[in-house]
């Protein structure tokens, strides 16, 4: 498994066109055998601060798959006016360090 993180900078003005066009986008993202979940969080103390985090079976998955499915224009379509926002969007691979109750 690897976790795709997408670190966005949204206007305040914008935040709420941006969470509802990410629940958009959020049903390729459920659809797609590739992703096993994903969960977009705001920051509290800088709310034009998002995180989107997305939890994919591989990066080949995420690359190759998704992205080359019927699944990824429509994807794509809801988010793309926010893609100037992203300031960082990298693939991660999980440590053995995390929460027992993880």
């Amino acid at each position: 498994m690897i976790v795709e993180y997408i670190r966005y900078r949204i206007a305040p003005a914008d935040a709420a066109s941006f969470e509802r066009d990410y629940a958009e986008a959020a049903k390729s993202l459920d659809a797609s055998q590739h992703c096993l979940g994903y969960e977009l969080a705001r920051c509290q103390e800088e709310p034009a601060c998002y995180m989107l985090r997305i939890e994919w079976v591989s990066a080949k998955g995420h690359l190759r798959g998704f992205r080359g499915s019927d699944l990824f224009q429509p994807f794509l379509a809801a988010i793309r006016p926010y893609i100037g926002a992203i300031e960082e969007m990298r693939h991660y691979e999980r440590t053995e360090i995390r929460s027992s109750q993880a």
